[in-house]
């Protein structure tokens, strides 16, 4: 059953007060147990409070001190304080408003604001970066604000979105650090106890990170709106350029001196003449090329020293005929010795991509055992929604990957790669192609909308060519799987991803001559070409969004539920339809899988084990954020954090809240 709270109590701070239990592994888990024999000879008294009380002086604190929990992106802890059996007794421990909204007064800004901030946790202080690119720190107990650092970021600059996905803490002896990027293309090194730049860190506590990157495109956009990666003494950084022309500002990945900002090496995600992968690039075609870039997060292996890439299209992404070649390393995964930034493999995930699926998630680093024997082994999720598996030392697929044969299209000068791979296992989380008899009818006007946006149009299957024709294309261009990715239960070896079902709809259209790119694509209907009416209600047939479990040891899906709903069609009696989202999970040793994602103001926890919904609230607005779980530092209490910030493509609603739940 699941429990639902429908109010939402209007607080910017709420004091956190309360007990906790025991949550770490070994010793740990042993005085559980005693607790629980003791509790059951106590009537009245819980296990928690009966830990507490015997063995105060053994309660850890447990940070989240990486954007994905750990390096490697797991998005997986060890706390167990809330579990399967008091999920629905979670209330709201504090709120925190940033204030940022009341500080705009561009209407532009306000549509590109949104708040997809994954904050980080350490030594009971929170660090969340704000879509304005403030850095702000939180104590983790009430939610009241230590202090905030804002790097002045210019709002009149073009930008996509008004978004910064999270900082990166680094520690080197006494010295300890929050680094992030802006969207005006700066890295900034922040003492992480003043709240002030670090002078000696680059040019007075930030390196430029245009330099050597923009030039010849100096007004075009370059900035981070994700973390950096650490290892060791290293910054490592990725960057969001634009894709929607051939030629711009380098996707190039580089690595920085933690200390001094100074640049150690610098990866060629476009190879140059003599390196490997060069040939993949006809002609000049190589040269001054846009795209291939991380603009989401990389993982860090730190015992194997390596750094994993998701790496993205080449631009421009929907015509390749200037750039002919399966074009490496675009929509690669990436593995770079990380001290060196040299390639140690690759595995390109599409040819010569001409549908905008580039690598949007970090790629998550596990442990897998097969045959008693463990595998290091990283996934990745994709947009198509496929999961690829591979041996993290060796690059070697964990499940065979076919080359099968891809749709030839018919645009001038366009070159179709014949084949794109397909892993054989497991099978896609994520709707993939759609027949006309699957279109809509959860109410006859998003039925008439639809047919009449679905006229004359072409349902692709998976890979299918753009032509002069509309064209419906699954995935959409938001997947699938985007930067919320998955997270991953090292117990069982499940990996849980969400998914949309939204689909795009496009055809080409020529271009003026003595254009860059010959051809264009143009989209049609409401709101970034996406297959839905004009009430965002997708135009196939429910469920619209998902959250599934996939057993990697089997390459097998254990489950799937129905992720989010529109409450305007639960009240007309429509059987819960799923929802867009975009924003991941965090799974935990209590057997939970907490998300927020959905366009429908929901946070909610699902058993991780058989999927059921336990319980959902509504939260000031949709939470397009990954959310973080920790226990505070003097009250010993779990807490699971989310940022309720709305807005994308998704919302009209927007908020700058932060929420946090904990156990009463």
């Amino acid at each position: 059953m699941t429990g639902v709270c429908e109010s939402f109590p209007g607080v910017r701070h709420r004091s956190a007060s309360g007990a906790a239990a025991l949550s770490s592994p070994g010793i740990f888990d042993s005085l559980r147990r005693r607790a629980e024999a003791v509790a059951s000879a106590l009537p009245g008294r819980t296990p928690a409070l009966l830990t507490l009380f015997l063995f105060p002086a053994l309660l850890p604190a447990q940070d989240w001190p990486s954007y994905g929990g750990d390096p490697g992106g797991s998005k997986y802890s060890e706390l167990r304080q809330i579990n399967r059996d008091n999920v629905t007794r979670l209330e709201v421990a504090w709120t925190y408003s940033t204030g940022e909204l009341e500080s705009i007064d561009s209407d532009l800004v306000r549509r590109q604001w949104t708040f997809e901030a994954t904050p980080l946790a350490v030594d009971g202080i929170l660090y969340v970066v704000t879509p304005l690119n403030r850095l702000i720190a939180l104590d983790g107990e009430t939610g009241k604000e230590i202090w905030r650092f804002d790097p002045q970021l210019a709002l009149e600059r073009p930008t996509n979105l008004f978004a910064n996905r999270g900082a990166a803490y680094w520690r080197g002896g006494q010295d300890e650090k929050i680094f992030f990027g802006t969207l005006d293309g700066r890295l900034f090194a922040v003492d992480r106890h003043r709240g002030k730049p670090v002078e000696s860190f680059g040019e007075g506590g930030f390196v430029d990170l245009k330099k050597g990157m923009v030039e010849g495109f100096e007004r075009a956009r370059y900035g981070m709106t994700s973390p950096p990666a650490v290892f060791r003494d290293l910054v490592i950084t990725g960057a969001q350029v634009p894709d929607g022309e051939p030629q711009g500002p380098s996707g190039d990945v580089r690595a920085f001196d933690a200390r001094t900002g100074k640049l150690v090496w610098r990866f060629h995600t476009v190879p140059r003449p003599g390196e490997f992968g060069q040939e993949t690039w006809q002609g000049d075609s190589w040269k001054r090329r846009g795209g291939v870039n991380v603009w989401s997060v990389m993982s860090v292996d730190e015992e194997n020293g390596l750094v994993f890439l998701p790496l993205t299209s080449p631009a421009y992404d929907y015509y390749g005929g200037d750039r002919k070649g399966a074009n490496l390393f675009g929509d690669s995964l990436v593995a770079l010795e990380a001290a060196t930034g040299k390639r140690r493999w690759h595995f390109q995930t599409i040819h010569h991509n001409l549908w905008d699926y580039d690598l949007p998630a970090q790629p998550n680093l596990i442990t897998l055992e097969r045959d008693g024997e463990k595998i290091s082994a990283v996934a990745q999720v994709t947009k198509t929604g496929f999961v690829f598996l591979f041996d993290r030392l060796s690059g070697k697929p964990l499940f065979e990957i076919q080359e099968r044969r891809a749709p030839k299209g018919k645009i001038a000068g366009e070159q179709y790669w014949p084949t794109q791979p397909f892993p054989s296992r497991p099978p896609p989380f994520a709707r993939q192609t759609m027949r006309r008899d699957e279109l809509t009818d959860v109410t006859p006007e998003s039925r008439a909308e639809c047919e009449k946006l679905a006229e004359g149009a072409v349902l692709n299957p998976l890979y299918g060519p753009f032509s002069d024709k509309y064209h419906v294309m699954f995935p959409g261009t938001n997947g699938g799987a985007n930067w919320g990715g998955a997270s991953f239960d090292p117990e069982t070896g499940v990996l849980y991803a969400n998914s949309m079902d939204v689909g795009t709809i496009a055809r080409m259209v020529e271009r003026p001559e003595g254009s860059l790119v010959p051809f264009r694509r143009r989209g049609k209907g409401t709101r970034n070409s996406r297959f839905w009416d004009s009430n965002l209600y997708p135009c196939q047939k429910p469920p619209w969004g998902h959250l599934t479990a996939i057993d990697l040891v089997g390459g097998e899906i254990k489950w799937r539920a129905v992720l989010g709903e529109y409450d305007e069609l639960t009240r007309r009696g429509v059987p819960k339809t799923g929802a867009s989202n975009l924003g991941g999970s965090i799974v935990t040793a209590g057997g939970l899988l907490f998300i927020g994602a959905t366009n429908d103001s929901r946070f909610r926890a699902f058993d991780k084990s058989t999927g059921n919904e336990l319980w959902a609230v509504r939260i000031p607005a949709s939470g397009h954020a990954t959310p973080i779980t920790y226990t505070g530092k003097k009250s010993g209490r779990q807490f699971v954090v989310i940022a309720a910030g709305g807005g994308n493509k998704y919302n009209t609603d927007i908020s700058d809240m932060l929420v946090a739940f904990a156990l009463p």
